[in-house]
């Protein structure tokens, strides 16, 4: 089978193209070297012959199948096998080869662009010829024979070795233009597709042997139900193709369904903070391994000022648009570590890891003052909005509860200190 190597898009990046443009030229040098070497030991087994599998290599060819991701596959590895049974690996390479420089061209009246008609079949000839005329002179070099007729031990052994490095060629010839387009690889070692193709094998001895040594009626027969055989098999691969997408669909949905109701259970549906559950599970670990580690920690509890004013006099949409702003400050301001909750109504909680009461201060002064200039007259808060903060740093033996009252109780000072206020 083949895999087919455009990009999802239909396009050909630079390096698939000359990729594909060097696999035509190394099997065309490689072939031209092979008819050199061999010369008039090759002798050509007439036209019939190597028409015969031409035609039934573009006809294994055209009753493949699309692979949602990795492209076209076929069974032209049951014309391949058998071409080399038949005719011998030379020969066989050199109609194989033909048969994929010639099958893509039928694109061009599906109005597919003439380049990417070009280089699929540049590629697509190139490592059939190359994998036909390699793993078929590997098959010659330990003892197989052509034309095969029968088979003994030791041919069903060169049979099965063909077969196999005709699948190692294949997938790395395919492998090496898939990395290049940069595709994603996922299914593509897949046990049905490997066992298709050795049952491709298997059907290329059986082709090989009826026709090397039964009537042609025989063999016109044997073609007819292979061929029935192959176009249910493709049915099937598609059945299956379509049912892997339904399920990848639907796990996917299923996927997106549990992080959403994840991301529920531990983040605020208005501000998109942490809630208080989640931060209240987090103050906890973080206190306990501060504890642990000797490490630095601080946290800040602020409240926006006079809010429940902004309710009363503007309604609770405007309250929610400033809750929402506000929860955007603080994200675009803190750190990346710091973890940020919505911990009331109005109320915020900052926890910043490796910080003293010093480096914290100074984080919600900046916080204090981003809010405090923040354009609010587009709401209708002429006065404009700010917002209060109580700092406390932890020490050892002090527990969370004890951590968020001494929070609680700077922020109570800042309160009634005037507002607008940082109490560390």
């Amino acid at each position: 089978m083949n895999v087919g190597p455009e990009n999802p898009d239909g396009s050909w990046s630079r390096h698939e193209r000359v990729y594909a443009a060097a696999l035509f030229a190394a099997a065309a040098l490689a072939l031209a070297f092979a008819l050199m070497r061999e010369g008039a030991e090759l002798p050509w087994p007439g036209l019939g012959v190597p028409l015969f599998f031409l035609l039934y290599g573009l006809f294994t060819i055209a009753i493949g199948y699309q692979h949602p991701r990795l492209g076209y596959y076929s069974f032209d590895r049951v014309a391949q096998v058998a071409a080399i049974l038949v005719l011998g690996p030379v020969h066989a390479a050199l109609v194989n080869g033909l048969a994929s420089l010639l099958y893509p061209w039928h694109r061009l009246f599906q109005g597919v662009p003439l380049r990417r008609v070009f280089y699929a079949s540049l590629n697509n000839s190139g490592l059939m010829s190359l994998i036909t005329l390699v793993a078929g002179s590997i098959y010659v070099a330990i003892g197989g024979h052509y034309p095969l007729t029968s088979l003994s031990g030791r041919a069903l052994m060169a049979v099965v070795v063909l077969v196999l490095a005709m699948q190692l060629l294949n997938d790395a010839g395919m492998l090496a233009l898939l990395k290049l387009g940069r595709k994603d690889l996922t299914g593509f070692f897949n046990s049905f597709l490997y066992a298709l193709e050795l049952g491709s094998g298997a059907t290329a001895i059986l082709v090989a042997v009826v026709y090397n040594s039964m009537e042609t009626s025989v063999f016109v027969l044997l073609l007819g139900v292979l061929s029935l055989g192959m176009l249910a098999l493709r049915q099937f691969a598609n059945m299956r193709h379509r049912l892997e997408l339904i399920v990848a669909e639907r796990t996917q949905s299923l996927r997106e369904k549990t992080l959403e109701l994840e991301r529920q259970a531990t983040h605020d549906n208005l501000t998109d903070l942490y809630n208080r559950r989640y931060a209240d599970e987090y103050l906890a670990r973080e206190v306990e391994r501060v504890e642990r580690h000797r490490e630095r920690f601080s946290i800040a509890l602020g409240d926006i000022d006079l809010f429940k004013q902004i309710n009363d006099r503007h309604s609770h949409a405007t309250g929610d648009t400033v809750l929402k702003r506000v929860a955007g400050i603080l994200r675009a301001r803190c750190r990346a570590a710091d973890m940020i909750a919505r911990y009331g109504g109005e109320e915020f909680l900052i926890c910043f890891p490796n910080t003293d009461l010093e480096e914290a201060n100074a984080v919600c002064e900046a916080l204090r003052t981003a809010v405090q200039t923040s354009s609010w007259a587009q709401l209708g808060l002429a006065v404009g909005v700010t917002i209060s903060f109580g700092i406390a740093e932890h020490r050892p033996g002090l527990s969370r509860d004890k951590l968020l009252d001494e929070a609680d109780l700077r922020l109570y000072e800042a309160k009634h200190g005037g507002r607008n206020l940082v109490v560390a």
